[in-house]
């Protein structure tokens, strides 16, 4: 007997997401999006939670209503009655029954478009949580994989004038994926960042880098422009009005630089000077305002435009209590705030890109930053699928701020175990870090060796700064221990001490002994501040954290209920721990 044609490919095939991780979304199809005009397609869209991935088993995107005979389909889906989800948003903070969901989901809406003319159209995501499968029209344009950086897509010969975009939306974790299954921050999930329609001509500028030449003069600027086009040779022009600058920059085979001869205003903490520029070449035009500094090491210095500057700082993560992941614009001035009050200069955006957006507002206020992908903890280093991964990931975050005045350490990892297959994978990061931009440090947060109490870790000699995350007095009980630690310890690279710190549930006190409290904590503090004013080759410190942030891995009824209370301010920002005036003095004793 034959064996029965009964095989359903929507049911039966467990291979059914290779066809969609074959087409990968990478940096490759980025474009220079910052100083644009773009087309908002935020708002409300239909979302349905999918936990089996039926869309994709069963291809719903493909929207067949009828069988090739007229007959209508049973349908498991309509899209257009669904619920509707905010976009952006994090699905957590929307609705209480979805507070702890992780898997796949499906958003969709439908849009108008009316052709201006010659032109090509991007589709940018700010942001999905953890992969994103994208279709447009029926089509499938691609997955893109990373949490917490754009991508990028090509839409022009796929839109009509009623246009329906589908995007299955997965926050999974896995043991492979960049960061792994097991992290210390809380899974939120979806889009959470915009989704823009970008209108471009023909041929357009697709990349473009400006910054001051690295040589100490402040005297130079350099400038790189890509193009992508049937006009791969013409001329750019760049201007720069308050500078008196209008150069054009030849453009062949789709690129071209410039050194330009100018001593332009330096950025800085102090004065963050920012310059109307504009690059034009054709019909495409970008406005964007530059600031101007160098960033160096010399030795154990860390050196901001000539001048040695210790990194008065503090790390955040990307959360607020009421939007998740999708902070606003100004829960972002609030944090830079707070971190002024603190009399900081410096913030770790921790454990993964932020949002374009605080790059931007940090320019403009004045916050020198730290940008960190999450190679966090035990990523699978011996696995070449997940190293693409991070690559490609660090690539589209230095392609999108690379150009921001405020950023100026490009950071590889966080709290890694030593081993040789960890030195490769990060020392590769490191090496292409320099690679894409040389203007900038790079570092990383590194453990340190708690047996015999030294700053050794193998892949310092791959980083310009040295990041140290301690935790004496707290996880390393026996405070005295840190001082051992500085003793034994002898570095040729400045340290910036990346976390230290205790938790304290905000209001709760005791004695300096009873963990938990804003005593015990505030204790930590003053000690760990007075070793640290010792200590020459400390040029930084960024305690962990500014604020309280939810983590499903805190599981202590009274100091903790499922949030990492280690912030200086409870996690609604409403009340400040007695630990914060500690970094608020000790900051402002330090030399400017």
């Amino acid at each position: 007997m034959k064996p029965a044609k009964n095989y359903d490919d929507a049911i039966h095939n467990q291979s059914y997401e290779a066809q969609y991780l074959a087409k990968r979304i990478t940096n490759e199809s980025m474009i220079y999006d910052a100083g644009r005009t773009k087309e908002s397609l935020s708002g409300y869209w239909g979302f349905g939670i999918d936990q089996y991935d039926t869309c994709l088993r069963a291809k719903w995107f493909e929207e067949k209503y009828v069988d090739q005979d007229g007959r209508y389909n049973p349908m498991d889906f309509s899209f257009d009655e669904w619920e509707k989800m905010l976009v952006p948003s994090s699905w957590n903070t929307q609705k209480e029954k979805y507070f702890l969901y992780e898997g796949s989901a499906v958003y969709t809406r439908t849009f108008l478009y009316k052709n201006n003319g010659e032109e090509r159209v991007y589709l940018k995501f700010g942001a999905v949580n953890y992969d994103a499968k994208v279709f447009l029209n029926k089509e499938y344009l691609g997955c893109h994989k990373g949490g917490s950086t754009p991508f990028f897509m090509e839409v022009t010969e796929l839109l009509m004038e009623q246009n329906r975009i589908l995007v299955v939306a997965n926050n999974t974790r896995h043991k492979d994926n960049v960061p792994t299954d097991n992290t210390d921050w809380f899974n939120y999930g979806g889009i959470y960042r915009d989704v823009e329609l970008i209108r471009l001509p023909k041929t357009f500028i697709k990349d473009f880098t400006i910054g001051l030449v690295p040589d100490g003069g402040f005297n130079k600027i350099r400038v790189e422009v890509k193009t992508e086009g049937p006009a791969a040779n013409g001329s750019a022009s760049l201007t720069i009005g308050e500078l008196g600058i209008r150069q054009s920059i030849e453009i062949r085979d789709g690129q071209g630089s410039v050194v330009i001869e100018v001593r332009p205003e330096l950025w800085s903490p102090d004065s963050p000077k920012l310059y109307e520029t504009n690059i034009e070449y054709g019909e495409d035009l970008i406005r964007e305002k530059i600031g101007f500094r160098e960033i160096r090491v010399d030795g154990q210095e860390i050196v901001l435009n000539g001048k040695p500057i210790f990194l008065k700082g503090i790390s955040a993560h990307e959360e607020s209590v009421k939007n998740g992941k999708a902070v606003t614009d100004a829960e972002i001035v609030e944090n830079f705030m707070l971190a002024k009050e603190m009399n900081c200069n410096y913030m770790r955006l921790a454990h993964y890109p932020h949002t374009e957006r605080a790059a931007q507002i940090a320019d403009e206020m004045g916050i020198l930053l730290w940008e960190e992908i999450p190679v966090y903890w035990s990523i699978n280093f011996n696995n070449p699928e997940t190293y693409r991964d991070a690559e490609n990931q660090l690539t589209e975050l230095i392609r999108r701020d690379r150009n921001r005045a405020s950023v100026i350490v490009w950071a590889v990892g966080n709290e890694n175990p030593d081993t040789d297959a960890r030195v490769t994978f990060m020392s590769s990061l490191a090496r292409k870090a320099k690679e894409l931009d040389p203007s900038r440090l790079v570092s990383a947060a590194c453990m340190l060796d708690h047996v015999n109490h030294i700053i050794n870790d193998r892949l310092a000699d791959s980083l310009d700064i040295i990041g140290a995350n301690e935790y004496y007095g707290w996880y390393q009980t026996n405070f005295d221990n840190l001082v051992k630690l500085f003793e034994n310890s002898k570095p040729t690279k400045p340290v910036v001490i990346t976390e230290f710190g205790a938790d304290a549930k905000a209001g709760h006190r005791g004695t300096v002994d009873e963990k938990g409290t804003e005593d015990c904590q505030v204790d930590i503090y003053r000690k760990q501040v007075a070793v640290f004013k010792r200590i020459p080759y400390v040029k930084g410190t960024s305690p962990w954290i500014l604020y309280d942030f939810r983590c499903p891995r805190r599981l202590h009824p009274v100091t903790q209920n499922y949030y990492n209370t280690k912030g200086l301010l409870s996690e609604d920002k409403s009340r400040k721990k007695l630990a914060f005036y500690v970094m608020q003095q000790f900051y402002k004793d330090l030399p400017d």
